[in-house]
């Protein structure tokens, strides 16, 4: 099964933090919905899939989608330690589990799309094959950054397949992974 990485980042190259003062781009919340329908599912961390259910109201009503919840009929796979129902989502505790389950959902694609403990636990375990990163026009003074082993520095070679603007100055670049 191909893993898709989707981040946005700022341009000084942490994860964009949104709060309500700052929230995400319209231009990266209608990419994400555009890649999530094209996969038909998404795996999310349990904290952002709570940010994500206020996001999806904000792609709806940025005139960016058709007015419903871009996020109907997919898939979504919550990674959880600690929740273990969240009604309308299969919540799991591991990677392998997730990619499992979307497997036999008969996916051949799975979307990864936050937070950076999920990001990070996925690259940890090699199981990213692409990572698509949308650069927001933004610095911020502190944020998460991606590790790909918190224990042992690595070193891993990336080819870039796309380089595209999505608009309000965010550019997406959509790298594959080698894994070596």
């Amino acid at each position: 099964m191909k893993t898709i990485l989707w981040a946005t980042l700022t341009a000084n190259g942490n994860y964009a933090q949104s709060s309500p003062e700052h929230p995400p781009k319209p231009e990266t919340l209608a990419d994400f919905a555009a890649q999530a329908s094209a996969a038909g599912n998404f795996i999310v961390g349990r904290r952002t899939f709570e940010g994500m259910q206020q996001d999806a109201s904000r792609v709806a009503q940025s005139g960016q989608a058709s007015g419903e919840n871009p996020f109907a009929n997919l898939n979504i796979v919550v990674l959880s330690q600690t929740v273990k129902d969240v009604p309308g989502v299969k919540v799991v505790s591991t990677p392998q589990e997730a990619l499992d389950y979307l497997q036999a959902k008969g996916h051949t694609t799975a979307l990864l799309s936050g937070g950076a403990d999920l990001h990070n636990t996925f690259l940890s375990q090699g199981l990213v094959n692409e990572a698509i990163f949308n650069i927001a026009p933004v610095m911020e003074g502190k944020g998460y950054n991606l590790l790909l082993d918190q224990e042992h520095y690595q070193y891993k070679d990336v080819q870039l397949l796309d380089c595209k603007p999505l608009g309000n100055g965010v550019v997406q670049l959509h790298y594959a992974l080698s894994h070596e």
